[in-house]
């Protein structure tokens, strides 16, 4: 299981979320909405400090990463995040690992 974030993806999180060197940003797997991989459950996103990481990804000082707990989530998959340039919106795609 990896994380691979665009260069998009990276910019988004700076101006979308004031990221910077230091910040951690959690993907975790949140209850309602749908997702290819589980239904009724989605990908979820926030700025916290990790607790227990299962992978993670550092771009420019910033870690963004998955706990234990939601690695469920993947099930064996790489999350891909990417930006829709109409939306200016995050999308993820999960590709087997």
């Amino acid at each position: 299981m990896k994380i691979i974030l665009s260069d998009d993806a990276l910019t988004w999180f700076e101006e979308e979320m004031d990221v910077e060197s230091g910040d951690s940003v959690k993907f975790f797997a949140r209850y309602g909405g749908a997702s290819p991989l589980h239904q009724g459950f989605s990908l979820g996103i926030t700025k916290e400090e990790p607790d227990e990481i299962a992978v993670e990804s550092e771009h420019k000082g910033v870690r963004y990463y998955i706990e234990q707990r939601d690695q469920w989530f993947f099930v064996e998959h790489d999350l891909h995040v990417n930006v829709d340039p109409k939306l200016n919106e995050l999308v993820y795609s999960y590709e087997k690992a």
